[in-house]
């Protein structure tokens, strides 16, 4: 059977080799453009050469995953690592992950949803917590302890650290100033010396309210692209949404289509298959906020277009044609 990639020079594959000098000279200027993971089989021939990941003249799934970060972090200047969502990873783990990626480079992390789930889901992989209340939630000392506190060994290559919450129903906050009572003091509590973005599923909290419990912190709103959410662009322009020295934006999704449909749609996420041209106008308008002493993070996902990487150089050639008219 023939291998499923040809055989390939010692260069960058070509699309790295067109992206790493623009997304260094974005980070030079504050932006800072990476994907959600990063351990993606499409992307070999494109941003991974795939010769590095074969054993015995065969690609290697295992070695692909365990070494394929080093390679990214060649191209990419950031990453947002979606796996701490589901763990809080073991110091071992945080030392070995780090070790893969050169001074300069910024990981952002979503925060574990020991820390923003107020009830377990009744998906089977909570085992006895589901559907039970959860007692973590936005408990700043389990986060500290078990999460922030194993982090600070690394923090010159930590970017943020994002609290996604899912949709809250009435039952957990009847209404949006519920739930801004039990953030503002969560906010309070976190240690410093990181930088924080929230990230809400529930369109009627972008609220000035909202915005300004975390400017007064400054806590980033994170900009979501989201089934429900209102567009990147469109919340890019509300009033007041900038709301620290530092902005993130997570393109995850295009609107009214769920993760389970995208996943479907768009795998094994080769190419560009549906252009959101209302995101890509969002994540330029955020980007264009950005200097070197208030940076912009925009991670951006394969389930919103189809491939992530390709996605991401449509917005840089974008921001670099505009700069050149400006």
């Amino acid at each position: 059977m023939p291998s499923l990639f040809p055989d390939e020079p010692d260069e960058p594959p070509p699309q790295a080799a067109r992206l790493a000098p623009r997304l260094r000279a974005l980070a030079d200027r504050g932006v800072y453009f990476g994907t959600s993971s990063w351990k993606y089989e499409g992307w070999l021939g494109s941003i991974y050469g795939p010769a590095r990941y074969q054993t015995r003249g065969k690609h290697s799934k295992a070695r692909f995953e365990r070494e394929s970060l080093a390679e990214y972090a060649e191209t990419f200047p950031t990453v947002c690592g979606d796996f701490a969502f589901y763990q809080f990873p073991s110091e071992e783990y945080w030392a070995g992950l780090f070790e893969q990626v050169p001074a300069g480079f910024l990981f952002g992390f979503k925060v574990p949803e020991d820390i923003t789930v107020s009830t377990w889901p009744t998906h089977d992989r909570y085992g006895g917590r589901k559907g039970q209340d959860n007692e973590h939630f936005l408990d700043a000392e389990a986060f500290a302890r078990f999460f922030a506190n194993r982090l600070e060994p690394y923090a010159e290559k930590v970017g943020p650290l994002i609290f996604e919450f899912g949709t809250f129903n009435k039952k957990t906050f009847p209404t949006p100033d519920d739930f801004y009572d039990r953030l503002g003091p969560f906010l309070d509590a976190l240690p410093g010396g990181f930088r924080y973005a929230v990230e809400i599923r529930n369109p009627e909290y972008l609220s000035p309210a909202y915005f300004d419990a975390l400017a007064r912190r400054n806590v980033a709103h994170c900009f979501n692209a989201w089934t429900r959410m209102p567009s990147l662009e469109d919340q890019a322009a509300l009033p007041d949404a900038d709301t620290a020295d530092f902005s993130v934006v997570r393109a995850l999704l295009p609107r009214s289509r769920s993760y389970e449909q995208a996943v479907k749609a768009l795998e094994p996420y080769r190419e560009i298959q549906e252009p959101d041209e209302s995101a890509r106008r969002g994540m330029a308008t955020i980007a264009g906020w950005a200097t070197p002493m208030k940076p912009a993070f925009l991670f951006v996902n394969n389930r919103l277009e189809g491939n992530a990487p390709s996605t991401i150089e449509a917005v840089a050639e974008g921001i670099g044609r505009a700069r050149a008219k400006g």
